[in-house]
């Protein structure tokens, strides 16, 4: 059986990409800060597929350590890790002269550092392998700047650029790298907005989109896919 990491996996888009792992019948690796919640889902993903193990762990993945710990985990329960998604992150509504002092610093750490980290540490791996896939969920702020949230904006388009370089790195190993690139998605993010879920994406979406992206034959990549609401960006 093949084996898939998730940061970020206990709601919005990372529990729809683990479900949807989990029903593709990969054994999954979860994390979450809340143990509760963790636990909690743990048991649904062993619901869908008894003969997929589920790997859950407590961790904040914005904290290196904890983040490699929880890598370090994920491999001892279940070896090779086949794909990674780095799901992780946070969003804060400031333009940049409005950032509080550390605003930049914690949408980094949990934005684009998760990511970097974890691809120096199963990078080579996958590389002497010469297989396996990194998902990098990015955001269309990417591309099309947020000035009301100017900092979350910077984050998103260094994980872009981590993304194309990890691509070019990994490319001649026959690993994959994909850049997700969701448009407005109903997750937490919005949880204190009155909105028409008829005019998001959502986060089956995102996962329907990995999954299918994932099931592609090994000659062929998707570099980037950006998936926005169908009447435009909210």
């Amino acid at each position: 059986m093949k084996n898939v990491l998730i940061t970020g996996s206990t709601k919005g888009m990372g529990r729809s990409i683990a479900i949807a792992f989990a029903n593709e019948g990969l054994n999954v690796a979860i994390c979450s800060r809340n143990e509760q919640e963790l636990l909690t889902f743990k048991d649904e993903l062993e619901q869908i597929d008894p003969g997929v193990k589920v790997f859950a762990m407590k961790a904040d993945g914005s904290k290196k350590a904890e983040l490699f710990r929880f890598a370090a985990a994920a491999e001892a329960e279940f070896g090779f890790i086949d794909v990674v998604v780095n799901n992780l992150g946070t969003y804060i509504h400031s333009s940049i002269l409005d950032d509080k002092e550390d605003t930049l610093q914690i949408q980094m750490n949990t934005n684009l550092m998760p990511a970097y980290e974890l691809y120096r540490y199963f990078g080579r791996t996958m590389a002497n392998a010469g297989k396996g896939h990194f998902f990098n969920i990015c955001s269309v702020a990417a591309i099309n700047p947020v000035p009301q949230a100017g900092s979350y904006t910077v984050t998103k388009y260094a994980l872009l650029g981590l993304t194309r370089v990890m691509r070019l790195e990994m490319q001649e190993h026959g690993v994959k790298v994909t850049a997700v690139i969701p448009g407005s998605t109903l997750t937490d993010s919005w949880k204190d907005a009155v909105v028409d879920k008829d005019t998001m994406v959502l986060p089956e979406d995102i996962a329907s989109a990995i999954i299918n992206i994932y099931r592609m034959s090994t000659g062929a990549n998707v570099d980037e896919i950006i998936i926005k609401p169908a009447p435009g960006q909210l």
